[in-house]
Parts: C-alpha cells; sequence; structure tokens
C-alpha cells in the first residue's frame, strides 16, 4: 500500500484555491448554449447561521449533475444567488441595531466561504442578491409592466397581521393562528393592499402542468391550489324579499336536499341583510359577526371540524322543492371562495352533516348510492326523481335558466404584495396630492430604499419615518407628492431570478432577449418540497405575463423539477436549535473533510428521502476515500486483472446510469463494490484504468479526484471526458469460491471460470491468503495444510 497520507485539509484546501485562481467554471452564461444544460437550485436565504447539512445535501446533488454533465460535453450554466430580502434581517435589526443590509452582507459572506470550501463549482461571475438595487431595479420594473397592464392594483380587504411583526402575513406564514416567526397571536385587520392579479392566468397554470416533468403530487398540489371547479350558480330568493343570495354548487342533483343555507360573516355585512332580518335574531348574528371578526383565516378553517354558526331569522326558498330553507351565519365559510354562500345537503356531505346535526336541522337523502356522496339515482326530488345524477346535473339547470348558470368557480386568489417592513423592495409609485396612484417614471428606476429610516414597529411601514424618501418624492414629482410607503412582498423577487442569472450584469434590460432565447427554459430545477406551492405558482404567473408581452418565448420556466430530503438530527428528528441536534457542516469539513462530508450525504439514501445524521457511516465514508486514495496513489502491482478490469465497467456503466437520475447512493455503492474487489486483488488496474475510475469519483468527491488526477495529469479532471465502459472486457460469468479457516467461513474469491482453471492449487492458496479478512486471521499462525475442492471450495488449516 501508499506511504502517501491523504491529508483532507491539506489537499482540500490547495484545489479550492487553484479553482479559484483558474477562474474554472465562471462566466459560463457566455459559453455556447446550442449543447446547454441550465441547472437552477432554489434561491436560498442567507441566514445568519450560515449553511446546515441540509443545503449540503441538495446542492451537492446539483454540483454532481453539473459536474458530470460537463464531463459528458453539455455547457453547463449553473448560477448563484440569495433571496436577500426578508423578515428576519429586519427583526435582528430591531433587536441589536444592526442595519439589515450590514447583517446580510455578512451572511452572504459566510455562505459563500461554505460554498466554495464544500467545492460546489457555481458560476460565482454570475451572482446575484435579491437586495441589490442592479437586481431590485427590475424587480420594480415588472411591477410597473403588470402595473401598465392593469394585473397590479389597489383593493382594501381583511389581511393576516401580526401585532408582534407590525406586518401582514400570507395565509402559509399562519400557523395554528399564530405568526410563523415569533409565535405571536394573529389578527385579522382591514387595509388597503396591492395586488398582482394571478387569477388572469389560472387557467393556463393548470393546463402548463402537461408541458413540465414534475412530481405528480407537485402537479396535483398546484392544481388544488388553483382549484378550478365545474359547477352550477343558483339564485336562491330571499323570502319576504325581492334579493337573492347566489350560490356555486358542484352537485346541483342534490339540491332537493337542501335544508339549509350558510353566509360567510362577511357576505352577511356586505348584504346588509341585517336590514331585513327579524329584530329578534339581531343581537345573536351582532356578537357572532364580532367574535369571527376576530379570527384569522386559518383558524376559521380549522373551525371546520368544530363549527360554530348562527341562525339569521331569514330564509331563502328551494326552487326545486318550494320549501323554506333557513339561512345561517357560519365562519367557516370563506368570503373569498365561491360567492361566499354554501348551499347545506346534509344526507351529502359529512361537512353539512355535523352542522345540521349539532343545530338539529333537518336530513333528507336526494341521491340513492353506495356511497353518501357518491353519484346515483334521485330520490325524493320530485319529477326529477329516478334519474341518474348526470342526468339531472343537465336536466335541472336547463328547466331553470333564470335562476341557473352552469359555470366555473375557482380557489386561487389575487397575490397580495403589500408588506409593512423595510427589508424589501419600496413598491414603485407615488401619490398626486389628491391621493391618486402613479407609477415611477422609468428614469427614476431603482426607487431606492432610503436608509434613514427607524426599525421599531409600529403598525406602518418603516419607510415613513424617513425624511429623504418625502424629499425624493417632493423633488421628483412636485409638492404634496407622496411614496408609497409599503414594500414587497420577497416572494416577488424569487419570482423571476432564473431570468436575470443569465445576464446579470445587464444594466439596460433585465436579460437580453438573445441570452433569454439561449439559456431559458430552465432544464433541471432542484428545491424543497416546502417552495412547492406559492413559489411555483408565483414564477409560472411571471414568466406567462413577460411572454404575453413579447420578453419570452417560452411558457414554462422549469422544464424538469425534483426535490430533495430532509437531513434529520441523530435522533431522528427535524433539527433545531431547541434541541440540541443541529449538525453543522463546517465541524464535519474540519474533522474528515469536504469530500466525505458530500460523498457521505449522497450514500445516506434516495435523495427524496428524508434521512437521519449518522457519525459511524460519516467515518465509514472517510474511511471509504482513504483506501481509494491508497489503491490510486500506490504503484505496487499495476498488471491488469481481468476480474478487476471488468467490475471497473460495469462500475463505468452503473454510475453513468445512476448519476443523471439521481441515484447517487447506488452509484456511489457500485464505486465501493469496486473498491472491494480491487483491494482483494492487491491491485489489477493499470493507471489509465485507475484514471477511469478516478473520473467516476470526480463528480462526488472533486478534491481528491484532483489530487489523485495531478499524479500524471496537469489539466483538471473536471474538464476531462467522462469514461465509457469497455463491454469486450466484462466478465459475464463470475464463479464466488468460499473460503474456510478451519472449516468456518471468512472469505470468498471472485474470479471468472476461465481465470479459475487456468489457476494451480498453488496459485489459488497464493489468492486466499492475499484476501484481507484472510490475512488477518492467518498472522502468527502456521498453515499445516490446504484443501482445495475445484470451483467449489478452499480450506485453510491452521
Amino acid at each position: 500500500m501508499s506511504n502517501t497520507l491523504y491529508n483532507h485539509q491539506e489537499i482540500e484546501t490547495k484545489w479550492q484555491e487553484v479553482w479559484e485562481n483558474d477562474h474554472l467554471f465562471q462566466d459560463s452564461a457566455k459559453i455556447n448554449p446550442a449543447n446547454k444544460l441550465y441547472l437552477l437550485f432554489a434561491f436560498a436565504y442567507p441566514s445568519g447561521s450560515g449553511l446546515h447539512v441540509g443545503h449540503v445535501e441538495s446542492k451537492t446533488a446539483l454540483d454532481i449533475l453539473a459536474r458530470y454533465h460537463r464531463m459528458n460535453g453539455k455547457d453547463v450554466f449553473f448560477p448563484v444567488g440569495w433571496d436577500a430580502f426578508g423578515l428576519p434581517a429586519e427583526n435582528y435589526a430591531i433587536k441589536t441595531g444592526t442595519p439589515p443590509e450590514v447583517t446580510t452582507k455578512n451572511a452572504i459572506a459566510t455562505f459563500e466561504r461554505q460554498l466554495k470550501r464544500i467545492g460546489i463549482s457555481y458560476d460565482w461571475d454570475n451572482e446575484i442578491a435579491t437586495c441589490d438595487p442592479t437586481y431590485y431595479k427590475w424587480t420594480q420594473w415588472i411591477f410597473l409592466e403588470l402595473f401598465s397592464k392593469g394585473l397590479a392594483y389597489q383593493a382594501t380587504g381583511k389581511v393576516n397581521w401580526c401585532p408582534s411583526c407590525q406586518t401582514v402575513l400570507a395565509n402559509e406564514q399562519v400557523v395554528n393562528g399564530r405568526c410563523e416567526r415569533c409565535d405571536s397571536e394573529v389578527i385579522q385587520k382591514d387595509m388597503k393592499q396591492w395586488f398582482f392579479k394571478i387569477t388572469e392566468y389560472r387557467d393556463e397554470l393548470i393546463s402548463g402542468l402537461d408541458d413540465v416533468d414534475w412530481p405528480n403530487p407537485t402537479k396535483q398540489q398546484q392544481i388544488n391550489w388553483i382549484g378550478k371547479s365545474e359547477g352550477v350558480e343558483v339564485d336562491f330568493a330571499l323570502k319576504n324579499s325581492n334579493r337573492q343570495l347566489k350560490v356555486f354548487t358542484t352537485r346541483v342533483d342534490t339540491i332537493a336536499g337542501v335544508t339549509f343555507m350558510v353566509i360567510s360573516p362577511e357576505k352577511f355585512a356586505e348584504f346588509k341583510l341585517v336590514e331585513i332580518q327579524p329584530e329578534a335574531n339581531k343581537k345573536a348574528c351582532e356578537d357572532y359577526l364580532t367574535a369571527s371578526s376576530k379570527k384569522t383565516e386559518e383558524e376559521r378553517k380549522i373551525g371546520e371540524k368544530n363549527k360554530t354558526g348562527v341562525d339569521t331569522g331569514l330564509f331563502v326558498t328551494n326552487p326545486v322543492t318550494g320549501k323554506d330553507v333557513p339561512v345561517w351565519i357560519a365562519d367557516y365559510v370563506l368570503a373569498g371562495y365561491g360567492t361566499g354562500v354554501v348551499m347545506g345537503v346534509p344526507a351529502h356531505d359529512p361537512r353539512d352533516k355535523a352542522f345540521a346535526k349539532k343545530f338539529d336541522l333537518e336530513i333528507i337523502p336526494v341521491i340513492e348510492s353506495e356511497d353518501e356522496v357518491a353519484y346515483g339515482t334521485l330520490i325524493n326530488s320530485g319529477k326529477y326523481t329516478g334519474l341518474s345524477s348526470k342526468e339531472a346535473m343537465e336536466k335541472i339547470p336547463a328547466d331553470f335558466t333564470d335562476i341557473m348558470k352552469v359555470t366555473q368557480n375557482y380557489r386561487l386568489r389575487d397575490w397580495l404584495i403589500s408588506r409593512q417592513r423595510y427589508w424589501g423592495a419600496p413598491i414603485p409609485i407615488v401619490y398626486d396630492p389628491e391621493g391618486q396612484p402613479h407609477p415611477v417614471k422609468q428614469e427614476h428606476l431603482p426607487w431606492l430604499l432610503p436608509t434613514d429610516v427607524d426599525f421599531k414597529p409600529t403598525g406602518e411601514s418603516p419607510l415613513r419615518s424617513s425624511v429623504e424618501f418625502k424629499e425624493r418624492v417632493e423633488k421628483l414629482y412636485g409638492k404634496g407628492w407622496t411614496p408609497e410607503y409599503d414594500t414587497m412582498d420577497t416572494f416577488v423577487d424569487s419570482s423571476w431570478y432564473f431570468l436575470r442569472y443569465v445576464d446579470s450584469k445587464n444594466e439596460l434590460q433585465f436579460a437580453s432577449p438573445e441570452q433569454l432565447k439561449n439559456w431559458l427554459p430552465v432544464d433541471f430545477y432542484m428545491i424543497g418540497p416546502e417552495h412547492i406551492v406559492l413559489h411555483l405558482l408565483y414564477s409560472r404567473f411571471f414568466t406567462k405575463f413577460l411572454r404575453d408581452q413579447g420578453y419570452l418565448k417560452f411558457s414554462e420556466p422549469f422544464m424538469k423539477m425534483r426535490h430533495q430530503g430532509m437531513i434529520l438530527g441523530p435522533d431522528g428528528r427535524k433539527m433545531s436549535k431547541s434541541k440540541g441536534n443541529v449538525i453543522n457542516p463546517d465541524d464535519v469539513v474540519e474533522k474528515f473533510g469536504a469530500d466525505t462530508l458530500r460523498v457521505y450525504e449522497m450514500f445516506m439514501g434516495p435523495i427524496e428521502a428524508d434521512k437521519p445524521w449518522d457519525e459511524r457511516s460519516v467515518v465509514g465514508v472517510h474511511r471509504f476515500l482513504r483506501r481509494i486514495f491508497d489503491l490510486v496513489m500506490t504503484e505496487d502491482n499495476e498488471v491488469e486483472m481481468p476480474r478487476v478490469v471488468s467490475k471497473l465497467q460495469k462500475t463505468i456503466q452503473k454510475v453513468t446510469a445512476d448519476t443523471p437520475e439521481l441515484k447517487f447512493n447506488t452509484a456511489i455503492a457500485a464505486m465501493m463494490e469496486m473498491v472491494n474487489v480491487w483491494e482483494e486483488h492487491g491491485g489489477g488496474l493499470s493507471k489509465a484504468q485507475k484514471e477511469q475510475f478516478v473520473k467516476l469519483l470526480a463528480p462526488y468527491a472533486p478534491f481528491i479526484a484532483e489530487e489523485m488526477w495531478h499524479k500524471v495529469n496537469k489539466n483538471t479532471i473536471h474538464q476531462s471526458e467522462w469514461p465509457k465502459a469497455d463491454e469486450s472486457l466484462i466478465q459475464q460469468d463470475e464463479i464466488i469460491l468460499p473460503i474456510q479457516i478451519n472449516g468456518k467461513l471468512r472469505g470468498d474469491l471472485r474470479i471468472s471460470p476461465a481465470e479459475l482453471s487456468a489457476l494451480s492449487k498453488e496459485q489459488i492458496q497464493t489468492m486466499a491468503m492475499a484476501l484481507p479478512s484472510i490475512q488477518k486471521r492467518l498472522e502468527g499462525q502456521e498453515i499445516k495444510k490446504f484443501i482445495y475442492i475445484p470451483g467449489k471450495i478452499a480450506n485453510l488449516v491452521i
């Protein structure tokens, strides 16, 4: 074996410096895109705590693909950037007084250092950060494009408001009625907000999913969020009034079974139904409206399991049966979904049944089927009795064209982008003295974030405290003009970054048409499962809008996408500081090396699975790399052995097949099997064949591979050609010859039939004694006899 010491610290820091000095893989957006491959990792938020081992898993996976495809002749574009605006940096500023730009800059520097240390081969020349004015200038430009087309607008509505963070929260940021960041109770608040009209693209956001290679559950979550449903709008006449309540239903065949109506609190107030309801019911309704106004939308959704409600004293007429149907208010019905009014069919809907039983309302079955919610034959439905559900769903609307209309309903609502926070891109709107909004002029972009602000939360945007901001507007637009003080949701920044990457230094356009045509759409996107709904919807919306304006020639931004799993703590739980189970990648790199960290995380299991950390396995992977280093660096026994050469060809086939399919764990397992065979034979590969194996390892463990490659080569291994298997050298059959010591199985000799038949008994004994598992048991022992039954078994008697 080699006497060369595998010093991971020395090797890795050396090659990191060489690659940086050689400008390896930089400015790749300028190379020939005819054979392009655009690899994208989801925008990372640069937190102050730096990389965690979960980041390492996903970034290493994509880096392996980048290195593999470069060696296979692809022109790879693999950019990096930072989703740098957001609440954490601002909250830290409130707590410590340190400006967000300072903490963000420091955090980015930490991430950059760590990523380079673990060998991620990013194109750093095209690095971007959303907090850089040269980036958010174009975020603001997109806002103005949407505004000019009527797709950015203002409206007043209820929002989730965190009193502690003093900002609006998206529904996804509210967990069990509390702010996900500070755990404060979230309340509802009416506020004038800016929205993007994503609903304009709702149908195409569904149909476009047919054109992309995404996991089916991801597509389904997009479809569910948009929530398109085919159905019928029905106008139910309010009794003793000339008013109607409009309901959307997907099951008009069950209309004869409607025994109550439920209206959302907001719609009850909007329709001013208090004006026509009985006096005896007004106080209870007023109290209920007050109580529900304090609940967040998420609390109201959760409340579906334990529904509350109040009788309004009003009735509508069922158009099919002619019966009076009571109207109730219930806050599990949301104003923004459908019409905000729901018809209750308790015999055929479990939620309606629970409500009816709780409040002792009538339950009338109108569908005969094995399953109460299934389609079937109508009963108790007057002249429609006996029809199938399908027949009734056509016949009933046709008979009531004056009050029924076949239509579609959508769950998707427009995108609320206003945030009452400092650390975000300012909304490029100014108001004239009459309060009317106007777009900031193009020549005034970027509309810079002022720095003279008070970060302390007040319930209004911190930008209101800026004197410079107000003076700037009056100077540019006139006395009495004021700026918009809200900043944009950080989802806006991250919904177009993949476009900016390809032309990140362009000062005249968000990206040139040539570069957009050359590199887009993204070929492969690696993203965590936590981002598969809103981020993807918003990115797709921006893409389709910019296409319609003539800036893009494609409709879907991400052609293929996969998700990484989570690295769990050693205790099998999600890593968190409070649990004390966080693994710092810097510590692993210091002790075992970046190559060990990379290979271990790829070997843990399928990339999409959640996997617990196990340091014992980390040690095993480090030992595996040391064994490779010894085998390659030693010059002993470089005479080709057919079985070892055959195993190498099979390994080339396996790693070549598994790597582009993200089957990294099985590719590494194949390399481990190869090393076992290589060691068992004490060598068996020529210098050229050793180099082939090192090339297989290079995408996975780039530092050690470069070191071994440079034993005889001067150029970098990462720009060499990927090895191809020589099938003529593959031995199709293999005999496993058990090797015993004193009758107990202690190892096996794997060998081809032809090779075995050519060996003498003495040669077989020599090969058996050379096996590591046999060798260690023979130390200090005298071999008294060697028994060999040809092709069956060998036994060393000691």
